[in-house]
């Protein structure tokens, strides 16, 4: 019943925090998208790639005293922190879990900005089509954004790094 969670809490146990809704969604999406095996459903959302089931887990591990969130008030937005919690790490030692090593894969991420891991989310959500489309619809679909060809070049680059590490 709590696979996911389970999963959900070794990603946290990864890294020592996450900062920001934005990013954390879009960790687990680009993980997803890099054969590691996170169970939740995206659609396309305003800022990419997001997942009302991610949410909702999450909302549930900061319950059950698994994960901590941490509200901070900045000049004119909340950002939130995340962290795995010492009952989440107990829980994890009761637990068997099937995924590979995503301390690389998440440092890798973290070290990015949303901004980026938005534009390399949103360029995976679209990657079943040839990559010219997937530059026009970037360009579309995020045009507030103002991302340009090197963004895109940069998280080509990002991506095929990423699905390189074992």
């Amino acid at each position: 019943m709590l696979e996911n969670h389970a999963k959900l809490m070794q990603f946290f146990s990864s890294t020592d925090e996450i900062v920001g809704r934005k990013k954390l969604q879009k960790m687990i999406y680009i993980l997803k998208k890099c054969e590691i095996p996170f169970e939740e459903r995206y659609q396309f959302h305003f800022y990419g790639p997001y997942s009302e089931e991610l949410t909702l887990r999450i909302e549930e591990m900061c319950n059950l005293g698994f994960i901590s969130e941490t509200k901070e008030e900045k000049k004119n937005y909340y950002q939130y922190r995340y962290e795995l919690t010492d009952s989440g790490r107990d829980f994890l030692t009761h637990y068997e879990m099937d995924l590979p090593p995503l301390n690389v894969h998440i440092e890798e991420m973290n070290g990015r900005s949303s901004r980026f891991l938005e534009l390399v989310s949103t360029m995976l959500f679209f990657e079943h089509l040839p990559k010219e489309e997937i530059t026009e619809k970037v360009f579309t679909v995020k045009s507030a954004q103002n991302y340009t060809q090197e963004d895109i070049d940069e998280g080509w680059k990002f991506i095929e790094y990423l699905r390189s590490i074992h």
